[in-house]
């Protein structure tokens, strides 16, 4: 009976960790879907900005000394400002071009972020500063601290924020217009660069807040981390179906979750291995996703 217990308290103990890192790959997954939903580009230089994100509130809690919310909001700004220069710049003469040629793109411009943050700040690891004091709590033997329930409460907020946004929002109706039938939006008067324009800076502020709370939650920031969690959340929004803004959060909870259980049965060493594989297996038997549809082109 005491084995059984500790059993199911470390399927709870992981369950709440799984949690709180996969609300953080959720707020990524959000950026990747929406893009690709409004024009067919997966933005592997979204990783970056949540890279970015986190630098800025290193930066603003260490020399302006903000405290968490502002560090937050700022860190929102900064990366809503990042995705509409990265689009205006990068993306947006390439709009009419072969899909392939917007991909190198994306990829060269994660280049670009990651060795210049490496250049003008070294490559070296930085402590994240502990703005909020951890507790933690035991509650019938599962440890859960304050940070990760405010890492889990803030992201779900942000998500329904956004759900908020696309659903009941005049800009939101634009987006999804534009995301069925570009042409038909813009000649009901819709602007589509606009429309783009909005959706990069609504999916990157989200990427900018979830660089502030993974320096939360592993205290250690450097130029490189928005490499392997943004291939992460990529892989959360085919999972969840990509396109679809609820599928991307259930797919970074359940990356998150399968991430957790990894490192709990000493396999922390193939944890990352295990979400590729996971991909190869969902483009396999459900290419569509979690909550995608199957979409049938015409020849």
């Amino acid at each position: 009976m005491v084995r059984e217990g500790n059993v199911v308290q470390t399927i709870f103990q992981q369950i709440i960790n799984g949690l709180s890192l996969g609300s953080i790959y959720a707020l990524l997954a959000l950026g990747y879907t929406m893009v690709y939903g409004i024009i067919k580009l997966i933005n592997f230089a979204h990783g970056d900005i949540y890279m970015l994100g986190a630098f800025w509130g290193y930066y603003v809690i260490n020399v302006w000394h903000f405290n968490f919310i502002s560090a937050l909001l700022s860190a929102m700004v900064v990366g809503a400002v990042s995705g509409v220069i990265i689009e205006y710049f990068a993306y947006r003469p390439l709009r009419h071009s072969p899909r392939i040629a917007a991909l190198i793109t994306a990829i060269g411009v994660s280049f670009l972020l990651e060795n210049g943050m490496s250049y003008l700040f070294s490559s070296n690891t930085r402590d994240f500063p502990q703005i909020i004091k951890q507790v933690n709590y035991n509650i019938g033997g599962v440890l859960i601290s304050n940070i990760q329930v405010l890492i889990l409460v803030t992201a779900c907020i942000l998500m329904i924020l956004l759900q908020v946004i696309i659903k009941k929002t005049k800009m939101g109706r634009a987006m999804r217009a534009v995301s069925v039938d570009p042409d038909a939006a813009e000649l009901v008067g819709i602007n589509i660069n606009w429309t783009i324009s909005f959706t990069f800076a609504l999916g990157s502020a989200l990427a900018g807040a979830a660089g502030v709370l993974i320096g939360l939650y592993y205290n250690s920031i450097d130029p490189l981390m928005g490499m392997t969690p943004g291939i992460k959340a990529f892989v959360a929004a085919v999972l969840g179906g990509i396109g679809s803004v609820p599928g991307a959060s259930v797919g970074g909870f359940l990356i998150g979750i399968l991430e957790t259980f990894f490192q709990s049965i000493g396999l922390s060493a193939y944890k990352d291995a295990v979400v590729y594989f996971v991909l190869i297996v969902i483009l396999l038997i459900m290419p569509a996703g979690i909550f995608g549809k199957n979409a049938k082109e015409k020849v």
